[in-house]
């Protein structure tokens, strides 16, 4: 075989640096340019005022309650998106369709509408909040419901498609063959939706992490308590404070790459291992 044949084998996308060009052109300019620039407008500030500015108890307290709460948000999309989705694929009922649909409606609902609304719902004299002895709204908890109403679609949407490509006779053979339905679930279901959990938890954590219009009406936006850290950033543009507003954005900027470089790298991990 010669290698010009083996180069052809390889070269499976025609126009393969072409379109590998436009990528980089693509991703340079839409990524790489607009994150090179916080980087940029950091360096104007010396190590000591960095420093001052990210370590400030105000910027720290906004980090605790953003990942905190992004994280909490996360795992619950993992737990009812999973059931969701579930729901969806394998059982069939009236409006099923129309259910199908809604869950769509935080991807298209502007957030500030859903920030307003979960608002009206969780206030203390709102119509669900009215009923509870304790505070839903500007409270962490008012937070954590507002992200994941945003979060609940990616689950949804990345463990559906897995769900459908699942077939039943698998699940008959592992009856056949003595299992339980939780064992079923645990041994042969669960470790093909692994991979789509976790992705659709990356996405739904990602977008939680840099939530600000549907979160900042629901917070209270109280400073050391339900103050998030997209809204310190506001905060520090309005006041033409750039290069503290990059700073703090930069913090968040290499945390959420190690967070979601890590849950890259479990995924991989989990990918190999069930193709193993």
């Amino acid at each position: 075989m010669t290698s010009l044949t083996v180069n052809k084998k390889r070269r499976i996308i025609p126009g393969f640096h072409l379109s590998l060009g436009y990528t980089t052109l693509y991703v340079s300019l839409l990524v790489l340019l607009p994150l090179s620039m916080i980087l940029i407008h950091t360096l104007s500030l010396s190590w000591a005022e960095f420093v001052d500015i990210v370590t400030a108890p105000r910027a720290v307290a906004s980090y605790k309650v953003s990942f905190s709460t992004a994280l909490a948000a996360g795992l619950l999309n993992v737990v009812f998106g999973t059931i969701i989705a579930w729901v969806l694929v394998r059982y069939q009922f009236p409006f099923k369709r129309i259910i199908d649909g809604l869950v769509d409606l935080p991807f298209a609902l502007p957030t500030a509408v859903a920030g307003i609304a979960l608002t009206s719902l969780y206030a203390p004299n709102g119509w669900i909040g009215q009923f509870f002895n304790f505070k839903i709204a500007f409270t962490p908890l008012g937070i954590i419901i507002a992200l994941t109403f945003i979060g609940l679609p990616f689950v949804v949407r990345t463990v559906q498609p897995v769900l459908q490509n699942i077939s039943a006779e698998v699940e008959e053979a592992s009856a056949s063959l003595g299992a339980t339905r939780l064992q079923t679930f645990g041994k042969v279901i669960l470790p093909e939706l692994a991979p789509a959990i976790l992705t659709g938890f990356s996405l739904a954590f990602a977008r939680a992490l840099g939530e600000y219009g549907s979160v900042v009406f629901i917070a209270g936006n109280m400073p050391m308590k339900t103050e998030i850290t997209p809204l310190i950033i506001m905060t520090k543009l309005e006041q033409y404070d750039y290069a503290g507003a990059t700073a703090i954005a930069l913090v968040m900027l290499i945390t959420s790459f190690i967070l979601l470089f890590s849950i890259n790298i479990i995924q991989w991990l989990a990918n190999r291992r069930f193709v193993q």
